[in-house]
């Protein structure tokens, strides 16, 4: 049974549907041709019985007794020859007369009980003396005699059928249907072949796309969406995945392209400072010593620009495309926040940082989190004027980072989340152009979402909402930042 499995299994696919197809149509045909038959037995059996029963009392009376009067006397050449049935005289003596030219048929067991009159009738199989199989019913002798029914004692007639007339019409009944079925097996194989064929047209389709994408990595073949059955619902799947895939190959390319462009720019201030200095040293000729000091600042700047360029990108490859980095877990948002301020005071002492902050609880992961905030500080930080204000607020799940800086023009922020993306007035401010990007990528993964907007009076003002309730839950408490 297992070799069996195993070799279906080597076969194709549309060859073992054709095959099932055949099997379970030969199943049914055949069940049906059994039971057919074995009705069509039954009803033809029960038939010949019948007739038996009514042949027996058409046979005229004076002729069996005649038969049976012969056989007592001891001289059976006396019958005569009737046409139709075999009809045979017995008597208890065991003593046998039958109708001329019919070949005499074994007496049963049965057969005396009923001369003995111990039964009423009896109907049995049996061979005649040719071997001939016959159908045989045996009755009581009874003669009419002024309008009584007499029994003659000791005595009881068979008449009999050659089973042949069942065995007959039964073999061509056999015969028909096995051609029938035999007929109906090969059209159904044929059937299954070209509905395995038809059906799976469309599985061969996306196989010839699929080894097609894996031998040019050409992630712009689509498959044509027919109908709205599995087949067409597996082939929009493959297309939403070859368009996805499309899209993260085109958004790696683009990424591995800026990155490029915004290393070039400190290596290349870099390698022209560092060149100066060894140029110096091989030729003996000292540099004054400001402008010694100023370009190793200049190089100190850019190793840090670089430094924290790596850092955003080494994140940003981290959280991926969901902008997680583990399981997410119940977190206090305010203290996370607080958190956060504390670390963005120490990064602009001179500013004064003013906050308010609800309690929160919201389902992140905590350093994810943290960093997130950070960014959206150091954004607000930076572009804040010397003395100013920074204003943090948390009420209901929604932070809000307010500075007081020159603020971002209305063209510009739509991009404002874009890898890499830096307004033209920020270019000389330290930063990569991805602390935004990395923010907007962690909210949206736990369900929220981040949003620039210019403020009252001057200024930016974000906002970062996130799903979440004001306490945690009972059977789950809060992460500590």
């Amino acid at each position: 049974m297992n070799t069996l499995v195993r070799r279906l299994r080597t076969l194709p696919l549309r060859s073992r549907l054709a095959l099932l197809v055949s099997v379970a149509v030969a199943v049914a045909v055949a069940a049906v041709a059994v039971t057919c038959w074995f009705i069509t037995q039954k009803q033809l059996a029960e038939q010949m019985d019948n007739d038996l029963r009514h042949q027996v009392s058409s046979v005229k009376s004076d002729q069996i007794v005649a038969i049976a009067r012969s056989c007592q006397s001891g001289s059976p050449s006396d019958t005569r020859s009737f046409p139709g049935p075999t009809i045979q005289v017995i008597t208890t003596s065991g003593q046998v007369c039958t109708s001329q030219g019919d070949a005499k048929i074994p007496v049963q067991s049965s057969d005396l009980a009923v001369a003995a009159g111990t039964e009423q009738s009896a109907l049995h199989t049996t061979d005649d003396v040719d071997g001939k199989a016959m159908r045989v019913f045996t009755v009581q002798v009874v003669n009419q005699v002024n309008q009584d029914r007499v029994r003659i004692p000791d005595t009881a007639v068979s008449i009999a059928s050659p089973m042949e007339q069942i065995t007959q019409p039964l073999t061509t009944l056999a015969w028909v249907l096995l051609a029938v079925g035999g007929i109906g097996v090969i059209g159904a194989t044929a059937a299954g072949l070209w509905i395995a064929r038809t059906g799976l047209r469309p599985v061969d389709q996306l196989t010839e796309t699929v080894e097609h994408v894996a031998a040019t990595e050409d992630l712009t073949v689509r498959i044509p969406v027919e109908g709205d059955d599995e087949i067409a619902r597996l082939s929009a799947s493959f297309n939403s995945m070859t368009a996805s895939l499309a899209s993260s190959r085109e958004l790696q390319q683009q990424l591995i392209a800026d990155a490029g462009h915004e290393l070039r720019t400190p290596l290349t201030s870099m390698r022209t400072n560092i060149e100066l200095l060894t140029r110096s040293e091989e030729t003996g000729r000292a540099i004054p010593p400001d402008d010694r000091k100023a370009l190793m600042a200049s190089v100190k700047a850019q190793m840090t620009e670089l430094a924290a360029l790596i850092g955003d990108l080494q994140e940003l490859s981290r959280s991926g495309l969901s902008g997680t980095e583990g399981p997410l877990k119940v977190v206090s948002f305010h203290e996370t926040a607080r958190q956060a301020l504390e670390r963005a005071r120490l990064r602009g002492p001179e500013l004064k940082i003013v906050s308010e902050l609800a309690p929160w609880y919201v389902r992140a992961e905590p350093a994810a989190l943290e960093r997130a905030i950070i960014n959206l500080l150091d954004n607000a930080v930076k572009f804040s004027p010397p003395g100013g204000t920074v204003e943090v607020r948390l009420m209901r799940g929604a932070l809000t980072v307010r500075d007081h800086g020159p603020g971002i023009p209305a063209d510009e922020l739509p991009h404002v989340f874009d890898r890499f993306w830096r307004s033209p007035t920020a270019r000389a401010l330290p930063g990569s152009g991805l602390g935004l990007s990395i923010v907007a990528r962690t909210v949206e993964s736990y369900g929220g979402e981040v949003t620039l907007a210019a403020a009252d009076g001057g200024g930016t003002v974000a906002t970062m909402r996130l799903p979440g309730a004001p306490t945690p839950p009972p059977d789950q408490p809060a992460e500590a930042p």
